[in-house]
């Protein structure tokens, strides 16, 4: 049998401004009865610590917030997204900014944020009302944290209003492979999930790539919170893989009215867009497409 060297090679500068997005594996490649030595690349997946600063912003005086398994990479994005999504920021005027956190040693480290709100914002005190403990962990397959009904999703988000957002299926049918063509490190390693925001034309706003499919969608929303732009009432929302309640909780937290995939939506992600009055389109392969929800909104 061949001699594999299994084990990782990782880029040796690793910094805050320098995020570690795949690294490389020796492994033993089968093929039927043969196999040889090779090497594969893999999708990284690192703890992300947020801590909240004190009232001094001082990073060094900052306190457990929250860990979130994620692909390093927008952090800042990320961490304003799932702030956003949960339900303890309302707007970007609430938060100061970010800043990179430091290890025990005193030295910066890549895996921890410092979230400093404005100085008029008590997001401790939130965070405390919200039930939250002060160290929690949020995986990679599951974003909700504490929210997992249609009720309590609906009494914390109104239902987005109707609009006027419509789109043609010939133009949904040609998002998938847009989206395929944009997912650089999936295309390296085959590990990622990817989202998508598009306008009604098909044309590309922004995409964001993680292990987390939810993290991803955080990632778009906390741009769109960064630049001033929620809600996202006029953009269709495309993810890879399922459709899961938590993607379109955040979704409706964001107000996106289109929600697609290109796999299957799961009973309670159906639920929800039924009651949050979003799109829902699942199975979007070729140019076939099933719609579940508010249909009304797919169409020429």
């Amino acid at each position: 049998m061949p001699h594999a060297d299994l084990t990782r090679d990782e880029t040796p500068t690793r910094s805050v401004h320098d995020p570690l997005r795949q690294v490389s594996a020796g492994i033993l490649r089968w093929s039927e009865a043969e196999v040889e030595a090779g090497r594969d690349e893999l999708a990284v997946e690192e703890p992300l610590e947020l801590r909240l600063a004190g009232a001094d912003h001082g990073p060094a005086a900052a306190e457990p917030l929250a860990v979130i398994m994620r692909t390093p990479g927008h952090d800042d994005e990320l961490a304003a997204g799932f702030l956003y999504s949960e339900g303890l920021v309302r707007d970007a005027g609430e938060l100061a900014g970010f800043a990179p956190g430091s290890a025990p040693d005193g030295l910066p480290d890549a895996n921890v944020l410092v979230v400093r709100p404005a100085a008029s914002v008590d997001l401790a005190g939130r965070v405390q009302a919200e039930g939250y403990s002060r160290r929690f962990a949020v995986n990679t397959s599951c974003g909700v944290c504490g929210k997992n009904t249609v009720d309590a999703a609906c009494a914390a988000l109104p239902p987005l209003p109707d609009g006027t957002t419509r789109l043609d299926p010939a133009v949904l049918y040609t998002l998938p492979e847009r989206l395929r063509a944009g997912q650089r490190v999936f295309a390296e390693t085959g590990g990622l999930h990817a989202a998508a925001l598009f306008d009604t034309t098909g044309g590309l706003i922004a995409l964001r790539e993680d292990v987390g499919r939810h993290n991803a969608v955080d990632k778009l929303v906390g741009r769109a919170l960064l630049d001033g732009a929620l809600p996202l009432a006029d953009r269709v929302l495309l993810v890879s893989g399922r459709l899961s309640f938590e993607i379109v909780l955040k979704a409706l937290a964001a107000g996106i009215p289109i929600v697609a995939a290109v796999s299957a939506p799961s009973s309670l992600a159906l639920d929800l867009a039924h009651a949050g009055n979003i799109t829902l389109a699942g199975f979007l392969r070729g140019r076939s497409v099933n719609v579940y929800t508010h249909p009304w909104r797919i169409g020429r």
